[in-house]
């Protein structure tokens, strides 16, 4: 058992009979009335997003999770299969527990966290941006670089993106894996 003093983004922790991971948190100290922390708790089995409250001092029950570096290999339908960076062992998870599977390119490390108690995958942490190659967009205008004007572009894992007008067929340009938003080209 913890207490909200060792709340962190990323913690596991069981709540409502569930596994949910802390996307964010903000320790509030009121001027008046008791301290509390904020918390917005992403469930694991089902990707939904709540807010919570706690008081400060409230225990928590935290799960144990390893964190392991895997490969992804391919996808399969609605799976994706990873493969063990240290063990060679090959897992398959559900296109669901992804946050953006849509940018995630053959070859590509991911780190999953395991649940020590179950040995099950909880969660599949991606690089904060992805490098891609636009393979289809309406073709640039000189010029367009003062607008901030968008055209949707397909990059090379078939995700479709919003990126700026000069941006043309072959450029490689960074994404925020979070948002999935274009950030600059490279």
């Amino acid at each position: 058992m913890a207490s909200t003093s060792d709340i962190r983004n990323g913690l596991c922790i069981k709540y409502n009979h569930d596994i949910y991971k802390i996307i964010e948190f903000l320790h509030v100290k009121p001027g008046k009335g008791p301290a509390f922390v904020r918390t917005k708790l992403k469930s694991l089995t089902n990707g939904k997003v709540l807010d919570n409250t706690f008081s400060a001092g409230h225990k928590i029950d935290v799960v144990r999770v390893e964190t392991h570096t895997f490969q992804y290999l391919y996808a399969e339908g609605q799976d994706f299969h990873f493969m063990n960076n240290e063990t060679f062992e090959q897992i398959s998870l559900n296109r669901d527990v992804l946050d953006a599977p849509d940018l995630l390119k053959e070859g590509e490390n991911v780190m999953i966290q395991i649940n020590t108690e179950t040995d099950l995958p909880l969660s599949v942490d991606m690089a904060a941006s992805v490098i891609l190659e636009v393979t289809y967009t309406e073709p640039g205008v000189k010029g367009n670089t003062a607008t901030n004007a968008t055209k949707p572009a397909t990059v090379e894992t078939g995700a479709s993106v919003n990126v700026p007008l000069f941006i043309n067929e072959g450029d490689k340009i960074k994404i925020d894996t979070a948002s999935g938003k274009y950030m600059e080209r490279v």
